[in-house]
């Protein structure tokens, strides 16, 4: 049985879209996920209402209590795990990776797993110069314009070594290979 950690940022943008995936590939297979969320990534479930669904559907879940608490970093290194993906992932996470910083639970599980044989794979929401519309969470469209740093960072992090970086939820369906 494969296992997958998923770590969720405070995006609110992709969000829905990439819970809805994780739940249809979820119950589309027999992995074994377990899910991690920063500290923002649980302010924005909260905010989007997907807080209680989230725990329901996912039953190993924990949250951000430090850079290396809960230990996740050690299992992804040694092969526990058969890969991780945060997704959907912020520009500032983003910014810190690719600048190696590693002061959250995310970043740090990102960095040290980099030093492993585990593959990353990372949907950051800023890719594409210029606006792009995420829907608030009312359901509302709204429209946001990529900052030329954040797109520049998204396309340093598709360099950097073990990572992969994700164009869209949907292709997580590829990586899981369903």
């Amino acid at each position: 049985m494969k296992r997958i950690a998923w770590g969720i940022t405070g995006s609110g943008d992709m969000i829905r879209e990439t819970y809805d995936v994780m739940v249809d590939i979820k119950k589309k297979t027999d992995l074994e996920f377990m899910v991690f969320l920063s500290k923002e990534g649980e302010t924005v479930l909260k905010w989007y209402r997907i807080w209680n669904e989230i725990q329901r559907d996912f039953n190993n879940f924990k949250t951000d209590a430090g850079p290396n608490s809960p230990f996740i970093a050690g299992p992804l290194q040694v092969g526990y795990y058969d890969l991780l993906l945060i997704a959907p992932a912020t520009a500032n996470t983003v910014a810190k990776i690719v600048n190696g910083i590693a002061d959250s639970l995310v970043t740090n599980t990102v960095s040290q797993t980099a030093k492993g044989d585990t593959p990353i794979y990372i949907l950051p929401v800023d890719q594409v110069k210029g606006t792009v519309k995420t829907t608030t969470p009312t359901g509302r469209k709204l429209e946001l314009k990529m900052r030329n740093v954040d797109v520049s960072n998204s396309e340093r992090l598709a360099q950097m070594e073990n990572i992969t970086v994700l164009k869209s939820p949907e292709e997580i369906y590829d990586v899981i290979g369903i």
